[in-house]
């Protein structure tokens, strides 16, 4: 199993669905792991005390990751109980927000679902970039709506994943002389509370029927996919926006 022990690890949006399973994929490969949260710190608790319980090492952070001077104090906090330097970065945070038509958006909701998955990786590495050294790895979170579009009303979001998959190519060619990788996954169906909330259960039924695997995700598979990326196993990896979608969609 990858060994990530002595590893200091960020997740923001952690104290839910992937974001959880990626906390506790981390913290079971020895890192110790700082749990970012907005709203629930009892989740984020809950994960953290999950994982100290078995042995590992854990931080609940409250930061709302759209907002720079909150990004810049959930890395001071975590160097503070961690140690100087943050190892690897997981931007996990954002969402689709609402599902709006051209017709129903704004300029305003548009800015923030921008800000909200794309704003929050720019800011979040821009906090972390200058106390992580040769070895460092930053994985953000793009979409297959970033590849396809997205559904119906998922124009905002669809636009602000594009963006997150172009931002971790241009962090790949710039921190790579310094030996940071920087990637990003492109999660299609994965059962979260996302589509829960988003996709109509009819909708979810279809498209696991067209997956050549025939199901949806699970997000400890999307975890997994993050821990080896945050590792020296993939060291040669980087700039790359890595499909995770059981094969409904091949880029």
């Amino acid at each position: 199993m990858t060994n990530l022990t002595g590893k200091t690890a960020i997740v923001t949006g952690g104290s839910r669905d992937i974001g959880r399973a990626v906390c506790e994929e981390l913290a079971s490969a020895g890192a110790k792991v700082v749990v970012n949260y907005r709203g629930d710190p009892a989740a984020a608790q809950a994960i953290v005390d999950g994982i100290t319980s078995a042995g590992g090492q854990a931080l609940a952070v409250q930061a709302d990751v759209t907002v720079a001077a909150d990004c810049t104090r959930l890395v001071e906090e975590a160097r503070a109980r961690f140690g100087e330097e943050i190892h690897i970065l997981v931007n996990v945070a954002g969402g689709m927000v609402a599902r709006k038509q051209l017709a129903d958006m704004d300029i305003d909701f548009f800015e923030h679902v921008m800000r909200l998955n794309a704003g929050s990786a720019f800011m979040m590495t821009q906090a972390v970039v200058p106390f992580m050294k040769e070895g460092g790895s930053i994985v953000n979170f793009a979409s297959q709506a970033g590849r396809d579009g997205g559904g119906p009303g998922a124009t905002a979001y669809a636009a602000s994943k594009g963006a997150v998959m172009t931002f971790t190519r241009s962090m790949a060619k710039e921190l790579g002389p310094r030996g940071i990788r920087v990637n990003a996954l492109c999660a299609g169906m994965i059962a979260t509370t996302f589509h829960d909330v988003f996709t109509k259960d009819e909708v979810r039924a279809s498209v696991a029927a067209a997956t050549p695997l025939r199901r949806q995700g699970i997000a400890a598979e999307v975890a997994r996919t993050v821990r080896a990326l945050a590792s020296s196993d993939m060291s040669f990896v980087t700039g790359a926006n890595i499909d995770i979608n059981g094969g409904t969609f091949f880029s």
